[in-house]
């Protein structure tokens, strides 16, 4: 499930984004922040696994995973943090 939750990047004079990727941003699975810049194809948690053991990585996984949830009621709103949750819970399973 693709989430968008807010228009971020370049913005014209109106306050309208000026490219599809900057109105269209999913916030749980693809953030534009976490993006390379100028390596659009690379994701932060792309070289993070590259970077770590899969043991480590898993960690990794598995400490976002309760990281989300706990703070699910405190930060932004709270399906977006489940989601986020559920995400790094998926990829420590994937990882498996």
């Amino acid at each position: 499930m693709n989430v968008v939750t807010e228009s971020v990047g370049n913005l014209d004079s109106d306050g309208m984004p000026l490219y599809l990727d900057d109105a269209l941003e999913d916030l749980v699975n693809h953030p534009n922040h976490y993006k390379a810049e100028g390596m659009s194809t690379i994701e932060c948690i792309e070289a993070i696994q590259a970077a770590l053991t899969a043991e480590e990585f898993q960690g990794f996984c598995k400490g976002n995973n309760i990281k989300y949830t706990w703070r699910a009621n405190r930060k932004h709103d709270v399906r977006t943090n489940l989601e986020k949750a559920r995400w790094y819970l998926n990829k420590l399973l994937d990882s498996l």
